[in-house]
């Protein structure tokens, strides 16, 4: 894939900040946007990346920003591609619960995320999982949690001694979304 797609990359000093120059150079052209001010345009775009950050830490701006939610959920129903890495997942997730509230996200996935306190619990080690004959490696790092039951995956993830671990992978039309930090996308 490297050099022939263009790629919209998501992208705020801690929103959306979590990415590898690595996968930047893999795309023929980067366009970049703020989830928090801007409202993305698709028009030529192969890939929309939402990378790992904290969005828990700027709902408010993120929920301010309904223009921009609602292309991404557009741009997804429509079969737009998107590859989301934890941070990202959550923004597409149908909320983030904290202890101050609900705040709304894209709704693409129908699950909720929890960052309250009392649900914090640490998410860290290096993980792999094989989608469509393709493997995927990266890692993963997050206090956050799925809220309720944890979703089923579309894939096994194993960690770095090649046990399972229950870190779920979705797949949805087009859409590609996990905790995992992807090395390779």
């Amino acid at each position: 894939m490297a050099g022939t797609v263009n790629a919209l990359i998501a992208c705020n000093q801690e929103s959306f900040s979590f990415l590898y120059q690595e996968t930047i150079d893999s795309f023929h052209e980067v366009r970049f946007f703020d989830p928090e001010t801007d409202v993305p345009s698709f028009e030529g775009i192969d890939l929309l990346y939402l990378p790992g950050g904290y969005p828990e830490k700027h709902l408010e701006a993120l929920v301010a920003n309904e223009a921009c939610r609602k292309a991404i959920k557009d741009y997804a129903e429509q079969g737009g591609r998107i590859v989301a890495e934890c941070g990202g997942m959550m923004y597409l997730c149908q909320a983030i619960v904290t202890d101050d509230g609900d705040y709304p996200m894209c709704g693409v996935l129908p699950y909720s995320i929890t960052a309250r306190k009392a649900d914090r619990k640490l998410s860290l080690g290096y993980r792999r999982f094989v989608l469509d004959g393709k493997e995927y490696r990266g890692h993963e790092f997050h206090y956050t949690q799925f809220l309720g039951q944890k979703p089923a995956s579309v894939a096994q993830v194993y960690n770095a001694k090649d046990e399972p671990v229950d870190t779920p992978v979705f797949k949805y039309k087009n859409v590609l979304a996990s905790y995992t930090h992807l090395y390779n996308i």
